[in-house]
């Protein structure tokens, strides 16, 4: 997610954990009542799409559970063993939260095809599946809506991966309602159909969070929108002439940023010392930006020693 330069400075704040549990909790309750209902209802009414969106409800529940405990641990301030802070901890539990959703939607992959492939044991859905599907597609929209401007205003990563996660499933209810539906109507194979691609849908987003999760943890750089912004920030440092070898690396929704700065070589130490402050600052001022690590480089002429 891109941050730009205005932006709330304050970016790992007590009301940030308190928005991202109380959003959580939200889509636990929510995910509890519609697993029941979905697999409950699915089972009764023999549609597998149906189940199949219960399962991935569930996934949704075991998924909060893993925000819940890394919103409690990413706020923990830096200690011996972690210098810079628990910041990845958002990042590792969007890897796990992509883990699960591929994990869920390869099981429903498979599910899908073994029900295609014999026709004929595909029974008739009950009418009772299409208006649980439909109440479900309701649910997670709204849920998805409500955590997502959630997620946007404290500017967590974390939180918008489990928004979206909750967005794949009221996609994913859209599709099932379709194939129930279809199903009524005298097409039998449009219910594994649904599952079908209800898998794909989850295994595909599991894919995008988890991979783009992990380049976090491999030390990605900020986006080019990022560095821009920063080095714009270090160069309009009063006695900043320059900016030169600037490096950027993710941690959690934070950034560590390096940079050598040009300055007068003809300053003395206190004076390029109290420059570097000041350019520090004012980065961490107006980006996501958790530490800046500078370099000096005198510019001028040199004098000469005797």
């Amino acid at each position: 997610m891109d941050l730009t330069p205005q932006d709330n400075p304050e970016h790992d704040t007590p009301e940030r954990h308190a928005v991202a549990r109380c959003s959580t909790l939200v889509s636990v309750v929510v995910n509890v009542v519609l697993t029941a209902l979905q697999v409950t209802i699915g089972v009764l009414a023999h549609s597998q799409a149906l189940v199949a969106d219960g399962i991935h409800s569930l996934s949704d529940l075991v998924s909060d559970f893993v925000v819940l405990l890394a919103n409690r641990h990413s706020r923990k301030a830096a200690d011996a063993d972690h210098h810079y802070g628990h910041h990845r901890y958002e990042t590792a539990a969007s890897l796990v939260l992509g883990a699960l959703l591929l994990s869920v939607g390869v099981g429903m992959l498979w599910g899908a095809v073994h029900k295609l492939s014999t026709p004929e044991d595909i029974p008739q859905v009950q009418t009772v599946a299409l208006y649980v599907a439909l109440a479900a597609l309701v649910s997670k929209e709204m849920l998805f809506r409500y955590m997502l401007a959630a997620a946007e205003k404290v500017r967590s990563s974390m939180l918008v991966a489990n928004a979206w996660h909750a967005r794949s499933d009221a996609a994913s209810s859209l599709v099932v309602a379709i194939g129930i539906g279809g199903n009524l109507l005298g097409y039998p194979l449009l219910d594994p159909v649904a599952a079908l691609i209800v898998g794909f849908m989850v295994g595909k987003m599991g894919w995008d969070v988890g991979w783009d999760a992990l380049h976090d943890l491999m030390d990605r750089s900020a986006s080019d929108e990022q560095a821009e912004a920063i080095r714009q920030a270090l160069v309009q440092t009063p006695g900043v002439l320059g900016v030169h070898d600037l490096r950027t690396r993710k941690m959690g929704d934070m950034i560590m940023v390096d940079a050598h700065l040009e300055v007068d070589g003809a300053l003395s130490v206190w004076e390029g010392h109290d420059i570097a402050n000041r350019a520090r600052d004012r980065v961490m001022r107006q980006l996501p930006v958790l530490d800046v690590m500078t370099h000096l480089d005198p510019v001028g002429v040199r004098p000469t020693v005797v």
